[in-house]
């Protein structure tokens, strides 16, 4: 006997300060997921989650800007993924960047990602933007994927990050107008 839902019980909203806890908690397992090939199992391991969760904290409760949003996907009143936005740190009025953008792997595949994604863009059109960038470690083709299937591209910028571990990994720049 198949189970259905009579609604649709999933959604984006704005993050509150009660969100804090579940934005961490889902950051971490995506992380863990989805990087430990490339910036390994150990260092991942090694985040302080207390950390994580008071700049998530600050991050919702008092954001630099306006234009600084985090938003959160719920199934039913689970927070089951989110997204930070903001300006584009070289002052391109036009652009906004994605920071993060994490669903809990046990619900990915369910379109949490793609309303986050459709919801970053919606608010950067209503700021006037019209292009949005976000990066994408490399190694990651899941979201190389979900981000092409989405309409972004990479322009050929990169990056290399480095670790408290001291290790690097390479970031491609991805972006699509809006």
């Amino acid at each position: 006997m198949a189970l259905f839902r009579d609604r649709a019980d999933v959604s984006v909203r704005p993050a509150t300060p009660d969100d804090d806890a579940a934005v961490t908690r889902v950051q971490l397992r995506a992380w863990r997921a989805s990087r430990a090939d490339v910036l390994g199992a150990a260092a991942l391991e090694e985040i302080d989650a207390g950390v994580v969760r008071e700049r998530w904290a600050a991050a919702i409760a008092a954001p630099p800007s306006r234009a600084h949003r985090v938003l959160v996907a719920c199934d039913g009143p689970r927070v089951v993924g989110f997204a930070a936005t903001a300006p584009v740190p070289d002052g391109d009025a036009t652009a906004v960047e994605v920071l993060a953008l994490e669903v809990d792997p046990d619900h990915q595949k369910s379109g949490h990602g793609s309303r986050l994604l459709a919801a970053c863009v919606d608010l950067a059109r209503e700021d006037g933007a019209t292009s949005v960038v976000t990066w994408v470690l490399e190694g990651d083709p899941a979201r190389e994927r979900f981000l092409a299937g989405s309409g972004l591209g990479p322009d050929g910028a990169e990056r290399t990050l480095t670790t408290g571990t001291g290790a690097s990994a390479v970031e491609r720049r991805w972006v699509a107008a809006i």
